[in-house]
């Protein structure tokens, strides 16, 4: 009896290699799809290297498995770029919506709020740059289950001029422009949203006890400054913080209140979203204190510190945070809203996390103090009464409230007061708070677990800093109480 695959032959090339009429790009497909190649940019550089006898060819590559282009000559500053040709340029776009607060209102009927990100597949360009001149060809290459992005540099003369602008494209973008550093799904990338997050941090809306705060500040900005006292005294100069302490106290805006003046002092700010990614934690835990090394004197932040520290990843953690390759500049700032959760040898062990700060719910001092703040805020307003007399009852009865719950009692009370006069009833704003206060009151004794629910959700609703209130304005819609913003304690 005949073997079926006797006849595998027979059926690829009636399958594949038939004429196909109707299709007459159908035949170079499938040239290209049968894989008899290799070795795309060696083929490519032959080419290059043929078509262009009198240039040199140099070539440069973005790292695989990063979401970073090391070398985008097309926007790099200073260099003049136009297609070779235009018909036989390809170039693919991806899809990003915007936020709404870029696009609240379409300009026009056709005005889509979303946008289209193109990247070149496969180009060649004119390059001047420094008044030299470059021919630039781009190629997208699949490389196993990602793609990485192909330059090649041409030059009519030595390689030297095509060297220093890869090396100029690539500092420059090496650097950050109104960016943060973010490590994400295993690869760093530059954050523009998230240096605009932090640009609305100030230490003078974080409400903290005066003696407090300047410790918390001492003990970071110190160690930056303390680094000829390291060197003198022979010790290694890396710290590590704790901020720790119920949701909603002002560990996040302290958080970005930090990472704004370091970036502002030149210590770069690192930020960890995630340890997880498809090659393990380990590989993240490397990366993130390689760029920390690299960058030094730099700060690696990590929030949630509990939820990133696991039992399979504790030892390798400890073991770069205890510098075997060195940690010279680097400080380690970590949050938690559980510091029992943490293993003893990162909680109490000196030397990997020598200074705890508890951010521990308000006392009435306290209380007393972020109350007033409100009142500062409000107290151009002729439509709001806010006596002291109302702060100082405020004060007494939100025991055990977090500045989170705090701030919700003023936001909500004012919402409340709006609505109610904009229906044509008599409020006033001692009433909403003293109601508003009624029913944080009785959240925050429910059972445990509903109650750090409760607060879970208001951490997501709290999570930015306090802006400047202006006043009341006119006719004030309470429908547009965002620019009321959130005070950032999470």
């Amino acid at each position: 009896m005949p073997d079926p695959r006797d006849y595998t032959d027979a059926f690829v090339k009636v399958s594949f290699q038939q004429d196909n009429d109707g299709d007459p790009a159908s035949k170079q497909w499938y040239e290209l799809g049968s894989a008899k190649h290799q070795g795309t940019e060696i083929t490519m550089a032959k080419v290059l290297q043929e078509r262009y006898p009198d240039h040199t060819v140099v070539l440069a590559h973005d790292v695989l498995y990063s979401s970073i282009t090391r070398f985008d000559l097309l926007s790099l500053p200073g260099v003049e770029a136009e297609p070779l040709s235009k018909a036989d340029l390809i170039v693919n776009n991806s899809f990003r919506p915007l936020p709404r607060g870029v696009f609240a209102i379409p300009s026009t009927d056709d005005a889509v709020p979303a946008k289209l990100i193109p990247s070149v597949e496969y180009g060649g360009f004119k390059l001047t740059w420094k008044d030299k001149h470059f021919i630039l060809y781009i190629l997208r290459i699949p490389r196993g289950t990602v793609f990485f992005t192909q330059f090649f540099l041409l030059h009519e003369g030595p390689e030297e001029p095509s060297r220093q602008l890869l090396l100029t494209a690539g500092l420059y973008q090496n650097e950050l422009h109104n960016e943060i550093w973010q490590f994400k799904d295993g690869f760093w990338e530059k954050s523009a949203t998230l240096w605009k997050d932090i640009q609305a941090a100030d230490w003078k809306d974080v409400i903290l006890e005066a003696d407090f705060k300047k410790t918390v500040k001492k003990d970071v900005y110190g160690f930056f400054e303390s680094r000829e006292m390291y060197k003198r005294f022979k010790l290694p100069w890396r710290r590590g913080v704790i901020m720790h302490g119920p949701p909603g106290n002002g560990k996040t805006i302290s958080v970005k209140a930090i990472m704004k003046d370091c970036a502002a002092y030149g210590y770069t700010p690192l930020y960890v979203k995630t340890f997880k990614n498809f090659r393990g934690d380990e590989y993240a835990i490397q990366a993130i204190f390689d760029k920390a090394r690299e960058s030094s004197p730099s700060v690696i932040v990590l929030e949630d510190l509990d939820s990133h520290i696991t039992d399979q990843n504790r030892s390798y953690f400890l073991n770069q945070i205890d510098g075997i390759s060195g940690n010279d500049g680097i400080l380690v700032l970590g949050t938690t809203n559980h510091f029992e959760r943490l293993d003893p040898a990162l909680s109490t062990r000196p030397s990997r996390f020598d200074r705890k700060f508890l951010f521990d719910d308000p006392d009435r001092p306290s209380r007393r103090l972020y109350v007033q703040y409100w009142q500062d805020q409000l107290a151009d307003s002729d439509e709001i009464t806010f006596p002291v007399s109302l702060a100082e009852e405020i004060a007494d009865s939100t025991d055990k409230f977090s500045f989170a719950y705090l701030k919700e009692v003023f936001v909500s009370s004012l919402v409340t007061l709006m609505k109610e006069r904009e229906e044509g009833h008599d409020a006033s704003f001692t009433e909403c708070v003293r109601e508003e206060i009624a029913t944080l009151r009785k959240q925050l004794d429910k059972p445990s677990k509903e109650t750090e629910a409760v607060v879970e959700v208001q951490t997501m609703v709290v999570h930015e800093p306090l802006p400047a209130i202006p006043p009341l304005p006119e006719g004030f819609n309470p429908h547009h109480l965002s620019w009321f913003g959130s005070s950032g304690y999470d």
